[in-house]
């Protein structure tokens, strides 16, 4: 009984070494995304700090403005890091690079995702999510098409009318055909989709402008690429809200997204996502920090990025 308790004892603590093990990290842009890639660290997920005394990481070389806006960062199945960013305001497709350390990376790469559609007006905030089930990545992302979704065209925000689409790839080097992802019945941008359980839960801005809605809203699937449900009602408050961005620790959800009228960062959080509390004043983010999104790292990974 003695030599089982202690081999649990032994257990226990490489676990708990494990669990801390992890390091926060936070991929953003500052400005209009001219100077590229910025990385924050947190080892509590509330107090962030800047790395590289926040200068960027990787400059943007690619797409018609050379951008690095929204940029989305996760670890594949392969583990490498794979990166998908904004290029520009107004082109057809979106930036992508990988990096097995987060300070060496590969030749930027620029994906046509909207090259086909004449009247594809952007390509905003494109996100991946990797599905370990079926091992393919599914890259999504905002795009308007002049004349599409008549219902919902208004001349307001210059008259944009997103929807959201996606490609899905296994090796970032072939991908899909693009297919619509999501059409909620309104303006819909900054989707970000994450597993809980046996179902998919996305987290999205409702970007209608009259009268205006600017909050965030969930919505449920059973498989990645969808059919999602209708989108609940808000779960964040009387502000407008962007670009949400989720941790999660233990059975508690925190989610980050830009203020983007206030000029600061906020966040909520919860156990069940249904009911939310709004934890705005307990976070700290670098000045000028932009919409980006939440991954880890070990601290063996993080000591060589220090």
């Amino acid at each position: 009984m003695k030599g089982f308790c202690s081999l649990l004892l032994l257990f226990l603590t490489f676990s708990a070494l494990a669990q801390d093990d992890k390091i926060y990290m936070f991929s953003y842009f500052k400005g209009n995304g001219e100077d590229g890639l910025h990385l924050a660290y947190s080892r509590d997920g509330y107090k962030w700090e800047a790395l590289k005394d926040d200068q960027p990481f990787l400059s943007p070389q690619v797409g018609k403005d050379k951008l690095m806006r929204d940029p989305c960062i996760i670890r594949g199945g392969d583990g490498k890091f794979h990166m998908v960013w904004t290029v520009s305001w107004t082109d057809k497709g979106i930036g992508y690079a990988t990096s097995v350390d987060l300070v060496n990376w590969s030749d930027q790469k620029f994906i046509p995702v909207m090259q086909h559609e004449e009247g594809a007006r952007n390509t905003w905030a494109p996100e991946i999510t990797y599905d370990s089930k079926s091992k393919t990545y599914m890259i999504y992302w905002a795009t308007t098409i002049s004349g599409r979704f008549p219902e919902t065209q208004v001349t307001a925000d210059d008259g944009y009318n997103h929807r959201m689409y996606y490609v899905t790839t296994s090796d970032f080097e072939s991908f899909s055909d693009t297919k619509l992802l999501y059409d909620p019945g309104f303006n819909v941008i900054d989707a970000s989709i994450v597993k809980n359980g046996k179902r998919w839960v996305m987290f999205l801005k409702d970007e209608t402008r009259e009268p205006a809605q600017k909050n965030l809203k969930l919505a449920f699937a059973k498989h990645l690429t969808g059919p999602y449900t209708k989108a609940g009602e808000p779960i964040t408050g009387n502000y407008w809200a962007e670009g949400p961005t989720v941790l999660r620790q233990g059975k508690r959800w925190l989610v980050f997204f830009d203020k983007y009228r206030d000029h600061r960062y906020g966040a909520i959080a919860s156990t069940d996502l249904n009911s939310w509390e709004d934890v705005s004043e307990k976070i700290s983010m670098p000045k000028g920090i932009r919409h980006g999104t939440i991954f880890t790292i070990t601290e063996a990974e993080f000591a060589k990025i220090k």
